[in-house]
């Protein structure tokens, strides 16, 4: 696919993918246009937005560029698009140079993308106080000048729709219990790994503090319950999600993530982020790993156990396909390099991914 400045992207405040590339273009300094999403309008503008082709599966943010033809095309995956943006615009990467460090945001962004947004799908659609917000403000998002009795009915249509997307996600009352626990780890080793670094990475922001920003717009800045938890045991995380919304104006530093230059067996990690990846390896990976054989087994209920708590779910085809990119990632690496990266997680649980 190829773009040009300004970039386009259709997409809604609400979105937490919308919001990570939002962030990341600021940071990056590539100018963009935001398109409103047309799918939920209610009075179309056909004169004041054009059509547009339809991605293969509608989510968002929706990127429009062209083919090697000149056809316009709509893609909508934001991990393989931010890794093609770092090589179109080489400036202020997101993308570390160290194939170790690489990898460690990969997993990082991943976890990110699929294990943590289960706690913000789960808060916002379990939690009166939360489906109440969210159907408010979701369907007025794209009619602010509809009818009020139209807002509510179109708001109760969401609610139901969303609430009865929970099983997809995993959210049900056997994983409650994990995922609630598993989110309040995160957000306290977060919150920790902040106060001596101002990213997850070091000093300079990856795709992966991206990724878990673009949740935590949700979790932190909008929905009631998440919030309120966040606000009483790591209310860094609240001001480093603020911040993390527009970093433009920040600059970078040669040494600003201090291991880049480093080989495999001299990349020595804080404790900090030690810590939190041995959350990912005690919770996303074992998922990842039940979802793996369930798929491939052909079966229709994912059983597993997490955190010695039962975990089930349907299977997740997608996250199957997130497996498969960190596994060819890695796969990339050299011998040497594979040793170093085993050797650091030893443990952790993260090299299981690759056994």
């Amino acid at each position: 696919m190829q773009y040009k400045e300004p970039l386009e992207l259709m997409g809604v405040p609400g979105s937490p993918y919308t919001r990570k590339m939002l962030a990341l273009l600021r940071y990056r300094r590539i100018q963009y246009k935001l398109l409103p999403s047309l799918r939920g309008q209610l009075r179309p503008e056909p004169d004041r937005y054009r059509e547009r082709p339809q991605p293969k599966v509608p989510l968002l943010p929706t990127f429009y560029g062209t083919d090697d033809a000149g056809n316009e095309i709509a893609i909508c995956d934001s991990t393989p698009l931010i890794r093609e943006l770092d090589t179109e615009y080489p400036t202020r990467a997101v993308i570390p140079e160290n194939p170790l460090l690489a990898l460690i945001n990969s997993v990082i962004e991943d976890y990110a993308d699929e294990w943590l947004t289960k706690a913000m799908f789960h808060y916002r659609w379990t939690y009166p106080p939360d489906i109440k917000k969210a159907g408010q403000m979701l369907p007025r998002w794209a009619n602010i000048n509809s009818p009020e009795a139209t807002m509510r009915e179109r708001g109760r249509q969401i609610s139901e729709l969303q609430i009865s997307r929970l099983r997809y996600v995993g959210s049900n009352e056997i994983t409650k219990k994990t995922i609630e626990s598993s989110f309040l780890r995160f957000i306290k080793l977060l919150d920790a790994h902040l106060t001596s670094n101002t990213f997850l990475l070091g000093m300079r922001p990856a795709s992966c503090d991206f990724a878990v920003y673009g949740q935590l717009t949700c979790l932190a800045l909008f929905d009631p319950t998440p919030q309120s938890i966040i606000l009483e045991f790591a209310p860094r995380v609240y001001a480093w999600t603020e911040v993390m919304e527009d970093l433009s104006g920040f600059e970078i530093l040669d040494d600003d993530w201090p291991f880049e230059s480093r080989p495999a067996e001299e990349l020595e990690l804080p404790k900090s982020l030690l810590d939190i990846l041995l959350e990912i390896g005690k919770t996303y990976i074992p998922y990842l790993l039940a979802n793996e054989q369930a798929i491939k087994s052909n079966k229709d209920l994912l059983k597993t156990e997490i955190e010695g708590l039962e975990w089930v779910q349907k299977p997740f085809p997608y996250q199957f396909k997130c497996l498969q990119t960190l596994r060819n990632e890695f796969q990339q690496l050299s011998i040497e390099q594979r040793k170093g990266f085993k050797n650091i997680f030893l443990g952790i649980g993260i090299s299981e991914l690759f056994d």
